[in-house]
């Protein structure tokens, strides 16, 4: 074991709420001997677990060679052994094309860090980006606004059925084009995000990724979802209905799944690195009143 390290002080503390706090001859375990006052306060007030504090003065400062007795101030937390996040959403990038046909985004300055340096003081700089794109750019959640007149929009859909959910991942054979209600009734799905893996994400940034024979789910399966009480749907393909000639601009599931409120989110990517299940997923998008689809950083926390 390395040099472990002392501090012994006193400390005064005000606190921003009225009253103070006066210690004498106080020791604490600190990093190392070359702590300074500002971070030694730092570390006392977190030993201390005090709320509000103003300010700390410390005094008598003696740093001694000392074994650690385990005090919070030096206690490092594990991190979660196994735990990981996979990303599943598409990057969005200038000019980019999410759907054919459809504007991509445009992205440039409105604030460059050289023109910032006539606004701050000498050495500090910052750089502004401006974004001008279609609600329905990458990766993107689906609310019953974007379907229904009167439908909830960002705004009105709760976290709980964006953030944090549990998930399972529904795969889908490489011979099969739609995803049906057979393929979907092994899985316990109430309550949970319902990912389909496709496969079609490899095809994004591509013109086979608009092929109309491009992977979807039917619309018997969207009311088979809403009876089991689905949370949310994803897929990696460009669209959950199928977008081919004879399906007649018709959009059952989007239709279904929007009318009981149930998000949905397109364009994924990386399902293929997901288990079954045993993982939680969130797609959240900014609370942007007026608007019923926006990008959101989709990504899923899996855990040993």
């Amino acid at each position: 074991m390395g040099e472990q390290w002392r501090a012994q002080f006193d400390a005064e503390v005000s606190f921003a709420n009225g009253g103070g706090l006066r210690t004498e001859g106080f020791r604490l375990d600190i990093p190392g001997q070359g702590i300074t006052d500002d971070d030694l306060a730092a570390l006392f007030v977190r030993h201390l677990g005090l709320l509000m504090v103003a300010e700390v003065r410390i005094s008598a400062k003696t740093i001694i060679e000392e074994p650690h007795k385990g005090g919070r101030a030096v206690a490092v937390e594990e991190p979660d052994k196994g735990r990981r996040l996979v990303e599943l959403s598409h990057v969005i990038t200038d000019g980019m094309t999410t759907l054919p046909g459809w504007p991509g985004p445009r992205i440039d300055d409105w604030l460059t860090f050289a023109a910032s340096r006539a606004t701050y003081a000498p050495g500090t700089e910052f750089h502004v980006a401006r974004i001008e794109m279609i609600a329905n750019t990458g990766t993107y959640v689906d609310t019953p606004a974007h379907r229904w007149v009167g439908g909830d929009d960002l705004t009105g859909v709760s976290l709980d059925r964006l953030a944090d959910l549990p998930g399972v991942v529904v795969r889908m054979p490489a011979d099969a084009r739609a995803v049906d209600r057979l393929m979907l009734a092994p899985y316990d799905v109430a309550g949970r995000a319902v990912l389909l893996h496709t496969g079609w994400d490899a095809h994004f940034g591509t013109e086979r990724y608009g092929a109309p024979d491009a992977p979807y789910l039917t619309g018997d399966a969207a009311r088979a979802l809403v009876d089991a009480g689905a949370a949310l749907v994803g897929i990696d393909s460009i669209n959950i209905d199928d977008m081919g000639p004879a399906a007649g601009g018709e959009r059952p599931v989007h239709s279904a799944l929007l009318a009981a409120g149930i998000p949905i989110v397109e364009h994924l990517t990386g399902l293929a690195a997901l288990p079954p299940s045993g993982f939680r997923f969130t797609a959240a998008p900014p609370m942007v009143a007026g608007m019923g689809t926006f990008p959101v950083r989709a990504f899923a926390v899996v855990n040993p």
